[in-house]
């Protein structure tokens, strides 16, 4: 060991900086009560560091506080000319301590001492470092993480204003994208009527959905207090913007981020401007739905445009004029004589603010249905013009104490006026909308002219009929409705919802699906699909005897609770015999006459059908109409249309062409067209049908009631007849709306006066003008004369008679023809050549009577009475 080693023996009393040994006296004179004289010179302390100082007393005089706790509280730091504290100096506290000096320790320092000065300097450094981050516990590591921190910030704020920069461009390339392709707008589309137009096949127009005449105010008319209340509540910056207010988008921005987080809100919503709404009732859609981010780009870039282009009067102006009103009306000046009878100019501040507020929502805030709702709305607009400075607080408090109905006229008083002139093409305009539709337009979009198929003189003698201007017997409180098609394209021709209707859009039973058609359902359902799939004869022997609903203990029976037994099909369709239509069903099967129907647009599937559908299905006059078509032109259905062109407001003709399918062979729809003709005779099922000369096919229905509903034997709850000609087809039914109410029935006494005679009344009328032609018989038909009746069947097809015996007796081969179709009258016989044009009379003489009577394509046997049409079973057909 070296004389002047590191050892705290060294420090005795006496020392005086010589070399010592380490020998007993030493160590027995060892003091260290006493401080080292020479204890303020670290070169002569510690020569083997070269006066660095130990680790423990920190890296340099000035900077190691932790200095202060081995010196018990004295606040100076070692090397400033401080004393040690003598009786804390060296305590076991202390990071100076001898205890921690070992003789590993020892020999560690002596070996240091034999190392090369610059050796002994680099393991000192070294050993000091480790030292240091060993003894300091990163002292010098909160300056170097708020270092971090910040650069860390840095970085991330020129990554967010990166990104925020590349979306801006990105959004500002997506907005001009769409700005590009913004469709164009004019002055005229600004104060245009915001209302579809339709028209009637001839270009005339019959409705307006802007069913009030717009009294169209012009500026000067407009007072500054309607105005000020509509810019109070609906966009306040309207005056500072100049179409598009940054501060509102972006704060309805957050709010459909948000909202599409949480999943409350739909679509882009809010922060529109008052001329953005212009540009959206002038151009765009108010659908909700169609609120995309292109529109509202565009509305925005419109917005500007507008702004570039009008004052701000101008636009409130137009936005004033523009505005739905509710309960059909457009217009603040419109709304103000609707429901005040006053001008604009006339109104206080409470009927002022009750305009302004409505065009948020005219249903929630309709004054008749919701003046709870309006009255909070009328309060929020005054409240926001106090916020303004348009009106005092006293003035808003009166007004907030005036009744939202304060002056309101009655809304019984605008329904003679505002529907009477409409309510002959009510049904036809609603469901020519609810095809609008379906086709992808909006029907309030302005500018938008519906081009119809409606026959308007059809249309108005349906009505007529309906509501019994002819003559037909109605009972009291019965509705009805009927629906006229062309069978050569599907469209729809005429149609009523109903009689004695007196509002608007109310229901359209000429499309209501929930009322049984009784018999009118066996062609359809039955013998339809039996010529179609089983290739069945006109001849073909069916039994009308005793029977039950497969699998049930029910029988099925006709009117007359008897049996007829073997009969033709022909003889069963046209008296309309119950149990051979259901004996039918069961040999066609569900799945053929599911089918069948399908093809017809009637919806109904395999398993929804059951034996008692054979007698009746659910189904409309709509859908009869274009099935029977479907008879009428040879097998091809058209689905039901209203529809001929659409013109949108940007001038562009969109046309819609009627496109059929084929639904069935040519020789199914001639072979029961030729059967149905038998109907509407003396000896069918419908004699009160028959028009004289005129040549058409026939079939009615009738639904009886359940005997659990109470009402009378022989009670009906729904009649129908469905009927057509090779141009026009029509069908009618008749009921109460509620049939099981006490009283609600239709007598077996009248069960088929009203739809036969209604349909009698309308068809001699609508047939004016058209070709009066009988049907030929396809090449793939042949006829077969059986005992002098001409039948028909499919030509080479096998078919089966079920094993029952042949109605027709062995002369069958007798090649006499009789005529099968009905003959003209007398005043008529010389024009009912198959290619003439004529104008059926109206007569029904008891001659041409006996003629059709003698010369019938019926079997041998017919019902002695004129009404045949059997009863439906009660308990498969009651409502």
């Amino acid at each position: 060991m070296s004389d002047n080693s590191y050892n705290p023996n060294n420090f005795g009393s006496n020392y005086d900086g010589q070399n010592h040994s380490s020998d007993s006296a030493n160590k027995a004179n060892s003091n260290f009560d006493s401080a080292p004289s020479n204890y303020k010179d670290p070169n002569n302390m510690f020569p083997e560091t070269n006066g660095r100082l130990p680790i423990h007393f920190g890296r340099n005089k000035n900077k190691n506080k932790n200095i202060n706790k081995n010196f018990d509280g004295n606040q100076s730091s070692y090397g400033q000319n401080q004393d040690f504290n003598q009786s804390n100096d060296f305590n076991q506290n202390s990071d100076f301590n001898t205890q921690n000096f070992s003789y590993e320790n020892y020999d560690s320092y002596n070996n240091d001492a034999n190392k090369a000065p610059n050796e002994k300097r680099r393991d000192s450094s070294n050993n000091l470092k480790k030292s240091r981050r060993k003894s300091n516990n990163g002292s010098n590591r909160p300056k170097n993480k708020k270092k971090s921190k910040l650069r860390l910030f840095g970085k991330i704020i020129a990554w967010f204003t990166t990104i925020f920069a590349l979306v801006l461009l990105a959004g500002m390339a997506v907005f001009f994208t769409y700005a590009a392709s913004a469709p164009k707008i004019t002055e005229s589309e600004l104060a245009s009527e915001n209302s579809t137009q339709i028209y009637d096949s001839q270009g005339n127009l019959i409705y307006s959905v802007s069913q009030q005449q717009r009294d169209y105010a012009d500026q000067s008319e407009i007072p500054k207090s309607m105005m000020h209340a509509v810019v109070a509540i609906e966009d306040r910056r309207f005056y500072k913007h100049h179409g598009v207010d940054v501060y509102r988008t972006l704060g309805a921005l957050v709010s459909d981020i948000k909202g599409k987080i949480t999943g409350s809100t739909a679509g882009l919503q809010g922060g529109s401007t008052l001329t953005q709404q212009l540009v959206k009732l002038s151009v765009f859609s108010t659908k909700t739905s169609d609120q995309t981010l292109k529109v509202k780009a565009q509305e925005a870039w419109l917005a500007l445009k507008v702004e570039r282009n009008f004052s701000k009067n101008q636009i409130l102006t137009f936005y004033i004029n523009k505005v739905n009103m509710g309960n059909g009306i457009y217009g603040m000046e419109t709304a103000a004589k609707y429901y005040f009878g006053k001008t604009l100019k006339q109104l206080d501040v409470s009927q002022t603010a009750i305009l302004a507020g409505i065009p948020q929502s005219p249903v929630y805030y309709d004054p008749y249905v919701y003046p709870k709702n309006l009255k909070i709305r009328r309060d929020q607009v005054l409240a926001g013009e106090v916020k303004m400075g348009y009106i005092t607080q006293a003035q808003a408090n009166k007004a907030k104490a005036e009744s939202v109905t304060k002056g309101l006229i009655s809304k019984s008083k605008h329904t003679a006026n505002s529907v009477s002139t409409n309510l002959t093409v009510n049904a036809y305009v609603q469901s020519a909308l609810k095809e609008v539709k379906k086709l992808g337009y909006n029907p309030n979009k302005d500018g938008l002219k519906i081009y119809t198929a409606m026959n308007m003189k059809m249309q108005k003698r349906l009505y007529k009929v309906l509501n019994g201007g002819t003559g037909v017997p109605w009972q009291n409180g019965i509705q009805a409705a009927a629906t006229v098609a062309n069978p050569k394209n599907g469209r729809i021709l005429a149609q009523v919802g109903g009689r004695n209707v007196t509002t608007m859009f109310g229901l359209n039973r000429a499309v209501q699906t929930n009322r049984s058609s009784g018999s009118t359902a066996k062609p359809l359902v039955d013998y339809g699909p039996a010529i179609e799939y089983l290739n069945w004869p006109t001849y073909r022997t069916v039994q009308d005897t005793a029977y039950k609903y497969p699998g049930t203990n029910t029988s099925v029976h006709d009117f007359d609770d008897e049996y007829e037994g073997n009969m033709t099909m022909r003889k069963a369709i046209v008296v309309s015999r119950n149990i051979p239509a259901v004996k039918t069903l069961m040999d066609v099967g569900t799945t053929r006459s599911s089918e069948f129907l399908n093809k017809l647009g009637i919806a109904i599937k395999a398993s929804q059908l059951t034996a008692s559908s054979a007698i009746g299905i659910n189904v409309s006059t709509e859908q009869e109409a274009t099935a029977f078509s479907a008879f009428a032109n040879g097998g091809t259905y058209y689905k039901p249309e209203y529809v001929e062109k659409i013109v949108t407001s940007d001038g562009v003709t969109h046309s819609y062409k009627p496109s059929g399918t084929r639904a069935m062979k040519k020789s199914t729809a001639f072979m029961m067209t030729n059967m149905l003709e038998g109907v509407p005779q003396s000896n069918g099922s419908a004699p009160g049908a028959k028009i004289s000369g005129l040549y058409q096919a026939v079939k009615p229905g009738i639904v009886g009631y359940a005997s659990s509903v109470g009402q009378p034997d022989g009670a009906e709850s729904d009649v129908w007849l469905t009927g057509y000609t090779k141009y026009l087809a029509a069908s009618f039914w008749a009921g109460y709306d509620e049939p099981n109410k006490t009283g609600n029935y239709i007598p077996y006494s009248s069960e088929s006066s009203m739809p036969e005679r209604a349909y009698r009344d309308f068809m001699i009328s609508a047939i004016q003008g058209y070709e009066n032609t009988n049907w030929t018989a396809p090449s793939t038909v042949e006829k077969v004369v059986k005992n002098g009746v001409t039948e028909y069947e499919v030509k080479g097809a096998k078919w089966s008679n079920g094993g029952l015996p042949s109605v027709y007796s062995s002369s069958s081969s007798s090649t006499q023809t009789v005529v099968v179709d009905p003959p003209a009258s007398a005043s008529t016989a010389s024009t009912s050549s198959s290619s003439s044009s004529v104008v059926v009379q109206s007569s029904s003489s008891s001659s041409s009577s006996a003629a059709a009577s003698s010369s019938s394509s019926n079997d041998t046997q017919t019902s002695s009475s004129a009404n045949t049409e059997s009863s439906a079973n009660t308990d498969s057909n009651s409502p």
